[in-house]
């Protein structure tokens, strides 16, 4: 118990910190504000390793596709992948909830690295545009999207059909999909009480190649990702 606050008021503490340190960087170049995205996810992994005792462990790092463009595709349990994945992947663009855009400063910060970001709640002309959004970013840079197929945070047992969204991403881009499996809510669940002593551990799969069915696609994306998790819980 007293280990769970500590780590949540160390670890938002430091957020807030961090941000203020790097407000500057909101009238800089976006890789300046980049920078800042970084020394959050090593952040969280420190206050995961000092306050709960957790061992992170990264897998497939060999997977991680090089001098080609591709999108992510993560499992999503936990806060703990929204900052972290930063360390691993070179400045990706996260596909976020609208609301998220709406958080003093961070909101700022989110909208500064080139966020995409949709309404969950509605169809709106801006997320049947969205895809467009996605190729635009991706005819213009090399940085990789992140989508969370799952859309929102789910328990680490849940194994709910992946949404539509990221096979219209895969059908649009026509690029490789870099597959992502974690066990995050297994130490720092959406719901319930943080574990300590646990390995949180992130596997990056074998990438998907971009010529695939789009239905078939999904479908084996679904697969890899929830076998994947059944492997490191």
């Amino acid at each position: 118990m007293i280990r769970s606050i500590l780590f949540k008021f160390s670890f938002f503490l430091g957020i807030v910190f961090i941000s203020l340190v790097f407000l500057p960087a909101l009238i800089l170049p976006q890789k300046i504000t980049l920078i800042g995205g970084k020394v959050m996810g090593y952040w969280a992994k420190f206050c995961l390793k000092i306050f709960l005792s957790t061992k992170i462990n990264i897998l497939g790092k060999e997977n991680i596709l090089k001098e080609e463009k591709f999108f992510i595709a993560c499992a999503h349990q936990s806060m703990f992948e929204t900052f972290f994945l930063q360390t691993i992947f070179d400045s990706p663009i996260f596909i976020l909830k609208k609301e998220l855009l709406k958080i003093p400063i961070f909101g700022l910060y989110l909208k500064k690295i080139g966020s995409i970001s949709i309404d969950r709640n509605k169809i709106s002309k801006d997320n049947l545009g969205f895809s467009d959004q996605i190729k635009k970013h991706t005819d213009n840079s090399n940085r990789p999207i992140i989508i969370f197929p799952q859309a929102t945070r789910v328990e680490v047992l849940d194994r709910s059909p992946f949404k539509k969204g990221v096979k219209r991403i895969y059908e649009e881009l026509k690029i490789s999909c870099q597959p992502v499996a974690l066990n995050s809510g297994d130490v720092w669940p959406k719901n319930g009480k943080l574990k300590p002593n646990k390995t949180l551990t992130v596997s990056i799969l074998d990438p998907i190649d971009p010529n695939m069915n789009s239905d078939e696609f999904l479908d084996l994306l679904q697969k890899n990702i929830y076998e994947e998790i059944e492997k490191i819980i």
